[in-house]
């Protein structure tokens, strides 16, 4: 081990084709094995992603939310998106930001952050997710860190979702008040993340790949992972974010682990889903990863529909956003900018919060304070 922390071992994912072979080989017996199973393996999880599984998905949701209950309880935590710069350097196919897309671009002066940061702590949110287009140039560390000193006193917890870092820089950034890092793979499928990747950094498969290594390395409190649902099988990609999974939780325990599942939306650029996905594929994946790993959170953003957010409350879930917008300066006027894809449950914090009480949930607000986290550093 290093300063860091960084283990010898690096993680690899399989090619698809071994997934597919890995999945192929499931039967009803192994679904069926699965689900009666306290822990299951990889060959258990291939089998709850597989076709097999698509007539037991009573089951796998009543799994799902047996384990949900006994480890997070009735409660799903609320957090809001602040969309701080639309610039980016890459080309990817599908996002709105894109490079190559022709739209009204903006970053947030510091000033600017804080205030739209200010509209949503008003709102009654005290868990945020800085976002932003890849675009280092336009908003690196320093700028991040400069955010980050301005909010945590107001914040219980300051999460970010922007271009890889380094080890070192999320070390800043933790000092900083960051606590969290969303980093999402968008396809582990090589072949399709270097078709929808033409040029750019993000065309780096093995350096985005390794960054939630690096993040908990550094010392985050949380990671965040997931594949962008609509470029590659899903059933592989369920099966690859179970790795992924399994190989954090092996090697930075004491990091707390998330996964989205964003679903591809309307944007700039009008790209299509190569592989479209339905609400019933998605929920049986949160199912069987929830089966697979009973403490990992699993969040699901206003992509979606309120009827089906409403319906998966105590399924399997333990996080939801609320009243997003995905343009920078989009809280205090939404006209500023293009946003990054249109979302899919526009309610307020409070019409979702009295949905989750609806159904017999308590929406949290706030479980973490940044007390905590300054504590663990002096320490």
């Amino acid at each position: 081990m290093n300063s860091f922390n960084m283990p010898e071992e690096k993680f690899s994912i399989p090619d698809f084709d071994e997934l597919g072979w890995l999945m192929a080989s499931c039967d009803r017996s192994d679904v069926f094995r699965a689900l009666q199973s306290d822990r299951v393996d990889v060959k258990g999880l291939a089998a709850l992603l597989s076709p097999h599984a698509d007539e037991f998905l009573p089951q796998l949701a009543a799994r799902s939310a047996r384990i949900t209950s006994q480890r997070f309880g009735r409660t799903i935590q609320l957090y809001a998106p602040l969309y701080l710069s639309s610039f980016c350097t890459n080309n990817c196919l599908y996002c709105g930001f894109s490079a190559r897309n022709k739209i009204v671009r903006k970053v947030l002066t510091f000033d600017e952050a804080e205030r739209e940061a200010m509209i949503l702590h008003d709102r009654g949110f005290h868990h945020i997710l800085l976002v932003a287009g890849e675009a280092p140039a336009r908003m690196g560390v320093e700028y991040l860190e400069e955010i980050a000193f301005r909010l945590r006193e107001r914040f219980a917890a300051i999460s970010i979702e922007v271009q890889p870092l380094e080890t070192e820089e999320y070390g800043r950034l933790f000092q900083a008040g960051i606590t969290g890092v969303a980093v999402y793979q968008e396809t582990y499928d090589r072949r399709v993340y270097e078709y929808v990747h033409p040029v750019g950094k993000k065309r780096d498969f093995e350096y985005r790949l390794a960054t939630p290594a690096r993040v908990a390395a550094a010392g985050m409190r949380e990671v965040g992972i997931g594949a962008l649902l609509g470029l590659a099988d899903w059933r592989l990609e369920g099966l690859a974010l179970g790795l992924h999974l399994a190989w954090l939780r092996k090697h930075y325990w004491r990091t707390a682990l998330t996964v989205s599942f964003p679903r591809l939306r309307p944007a700039e650029g009008g790209f299509q889903p190569l592989v479209p996905v339905s609400e019933k594929m998605l929920t049986q994946l949160m199912f069987a990863l929830r089966i697979f790993d009973h403490d990992v959170g699993l969040l699901l953003s206003t992509r979606e529909e309120s009827r089906f957010r409403d319906g998966m409350v105590g399924l399997g879930p333990t996080r939801y956003s609320a009243g997003s917008c995905t343009a920078p300066g989009g809280y205090g006027e939404p006209a500023q900018s293009d946003e990054q894809f249109a979302v899919g449950d526009h309610r307020s914090m409070d019409e979702v919060c009295d949905s989750i009480f609806q159904k017999g949930f308590d929406p949290v607000r706030k479980d973490w304070d940044a007390t905590f986290q300054r504590q663990e550093s002096v320490a």
